[in-house]
């Protein structure tokens, strides 16, 4: 072997000079940037439906590309959002068409296409309507087939994690009820919104589920946890919790790096609860990523 090893690096071996040489004319890689940022206009719920244009305007001038709406406010905020240049590219619709009004789905999901949008979620699930693996089998089942609806309109559907989903599955099933879903539902049809900040307070890394699911995550949730914060399953936390994306314990070049790399095409900023006017909380977490390269 070792004679083996002799023969391979014959004639082989680099002095330190032309070794240095050699690292020096290698390309470097180019930093990453995020070429579009967008923001889930959630964040801005409370002064949105009353002055949309303005508001919408603002969020422009900050260097948002994209918006990610909420359903049921797309007949107060639809003209004006075409007076900007803001791209919509996709839409929380409520959840009970998810699971209980299922027959208004389709208007919905087509209302949605004729408005330019390109995905639809499921954004949450109540307390009430939560359970272990035989209802998050039957939640698999109603994605599937709402991804059935939306891929007929020319739309992919998505579902949005919280906390919840990371409850262990159980006995005699693997991984968490989150990898129940995944696994239960079919990629073709249902992808992942990953929502970072709730992955992290349930005690997950954004970055491990990011490879696992690989190319089955089209879109991202962006935000910041406070430091200090113990690991939760449930959504009631406390609003100092949530944090501009360059403030917090999550380490967002990272996690954005492993996203790029993994499929995620779209980025949404999304503050749940901000500490003043929620315009300013965007507007730094904007200063920050347009700056950052990972």
């Amino acid at each position: 072997m070792a004679g083996t090893r002799r023969g391979y690096y014959k004639g082989m071996s680099l002095t330190r000079r032309t070794f240095a040489a050699a690292l020096s004319a290698a390309p470097l890689l180019p930093a990453k940037t995020l070429t579009s940022i967008g923001v889930q206009l959630y964040t801005v719920r409370t002064i949105l439906p009353n002055n949309p244009l303005e508001v919408l305007k603002a969020i422009e001038a900050m260097g948002y590309k994209e918006v990610e709406a909420v359903g049921r406010d797309l007949p107060k905020i639809g003209d004006a959002l075409k007076q900007t240049s803001l791209k919509p590219v996709s839409t929380h619709l409520d959840t009970p068409l998810f699971l209980k009004d299922t027959e208004k789905l389709p208007a919905a999901i087509d209302d949605a296409a004729q408005r330019g949008f390109k995905y639809v979620v499921c954004p949450y699930i109540a307390p009430a309507d939560r359970g272990g693996v035989d209802v998050i089998k039957k939640l698999a089942a109603n994605l599937n087939k709402a991804g059935e609806v939306a891929k007929k309109a020319g739309l992919t559907l998505a579902y949005h994690n919280h906390a919840f989903e990371f409850a262990p599955a159980g006995a005699g099933h693997e991984g968490t009820l989150l990898d129940v879903l995944l696994k239960e539902s079919d990629p073709k049809l249902v992808t992942l919104e990953l929502d970072m900040f709730w992955v992290k307070v349930a005690g997950n890394d954004p970055i491990a589920l990011l490879k696992k699911y690989k190319n089955r995550v089209p879109l991202m949730h962006v935000k910041n946890l406070k430091p200090g914060t113990e690991t939760r399953l449930t959504e009631g936390v406390p609003k100092d919790w949530f944090l501009e994306v360059g403030k917090g314990v999550i380490d967002v070049p990272s996690v954005l790096n492993a996203a790029t790399a993994n499929g995620v095409k779209h980025f949404f900023v999304e503050q749940d609860q901000t500490p003043g006017n929620p315009l300013d909380s965007i507007k730094e977490s904007a200063a920050y990523l347009k700056t950052l390269k990972f």
